[in-house]
Order: C-alpha cells, then sequence, then structure tokens
C-alpha cells in the first residue's frame, strides 16, 4: 500500500506554518488532559518520575541510573 504524499513545499518560506507540525506533535498527548482531575494526576505522574529519576527518593539508591526507574518500581510493588 503506497504512503500518503505530504506536499510541503508550499509552506517551506512560511515559519510558522512550517512549524505546525512539530506544534501540533507537542500537543498531541494533551488531547485527554480534559479536566482537572486528570491534568492533575498526570502532572503528578510526570513530576514522581522526575524526582525518581534524580533520586530525591530512598527508592533503587544503589541501581544505575539506567536502571533505576524499574528497580524503584520493583522495590514499590514487593512494599505493597
Amino acid at each position: 500500500m503506497p504512503r500518503a504524499w505530504h506536499h510541503v513545499e508550499q509552506y517551506a518560506n512560511n515559519p510558522i506554518e512550517a512549524d505546525h507540525s512539530r506544534l501540533k506533535q507537542r500537543l498531541r498527548p494533551m488531547r485527554g488532559l480534559r479536566t482537572d482531575k486528570t491534568a492533575q494526576v498526570i502532572v503528578a505522574g510526570h513530576a514522581f518520575m522526575q524526582n525518581l529519576r534524580r533520586s530525591h527518593y530512598e527508592l533503587a539508591v544503589d541501581a544505575t541510573p539506567a536502571t533505576r526507574v524499574a528497580a524503584a518500581f520493583t522495590e514499590l510493588a514487593q512494599a505493597i
């Protein structure tokens, strides 16, 4: 099956239109944030992951940075 052909030369000189696809790509994950509650859950989860990666918690302290998240979730699963 042939792929879709996207004619982009039309907007090549217009920086606003040229960046439109990048803007849509960044906004796509936010489509599900219809209520404040869902946004709060996503933001809290994002903050937790950032703090976990930066070793702000005493979870998976001895793990390497590449495996820290997986080790922390293993520790959390055993605690629950």
